[in-house]
Parts: C-alpha cells; structure tokens; sequence
C-alpha cells in the first residue's frame, strides 16, 4: 500500500472515529437494531461502504437506524476525502474504507454486498 493510499485510509479511520463522537447520532438501540438485522440477514455492509438491506424491510426504527449510521458513514468519508493530499472522491475513500476496515469485520454468516453488485454471505 502506498503512502498515499495509506494516508487516506487513516484519515478515514479517524474521520469515523470523530463521527463515532460527534456526527454519530446512533443511539445504541439502533446499533443493536443493525447487529441484530445484519445477523439475521437483512441488512449488510456494501463494497460502497455503505450499510444496505439485502432484504426489504418495513421496519420504520431499522430504516431509519440505516439512514443515520449512513449519513454518519457519509461525513466522514468526505472529511476524509478533503483530508487527503492526492484528490480522492468520497466515493473512493468510502470504497477504500470498506476493503480496510469493514470488510474484515464482518461475521462469519453475515452478508455482503462486493463490487460487483452481488450479496455474499460470509
């Protein structure tokens, strides 16, 4: 991995770090609510390093726990897209943060979805 590269996904991981703090409006029912959903299948990281639903769901409080660690996810991939010295995209500093540090916590049994659009169980 080069400098650069390396830079940049340290800049993510402590981009999410602070929006663990700050920007992470979580509550610990909606991270139970995801852990709970990501072991049953429904929902799962995305290659995109987003969290997405393998299966719909009209669980209004899951939808909505989704869409905050999302939009949490989303700052801090900008941040630390800004951050870097090379013009990453957003786009390619979330990619970059799935590959490094979504991607290997994810629970044997869990699901996926890689590049190419197709969900995987781990």
């Amino acid at each position: 991995m080069s400098f650069r590269k390396f830079f940049v996904v340290a800049a993510a991981v402590a981009a999410l770090g602070v929006a663990a703090g700050a920007a992470f409006a979580q509550t610990s029912a909606q991270k139970s609510m995801i852990d709970a959903a990501k072991a049953q299948g429904t929902v799962g990281e995305q290659s995109d390093g987003y969290l997405g639903f393998r299966v719909p769901s009209s669980d209004a409080a899951l939808t909505a726990a989704v869409q905050t660690t999302n939009a949490a996810r989303r700052e801090a991939y900008a941040r630390a897209a800004q951050a870097s010295d090379d013009g990453v995209t957003t786009e390619a500093a979330a990619a970059r943060m799935f590959q490094a540090q979504l991607l290997p916590r994810i629970s044997t049994g869990q699901w996926y979805r890689n590049a190419q659009g197709q969900w995987v169980q781990r």
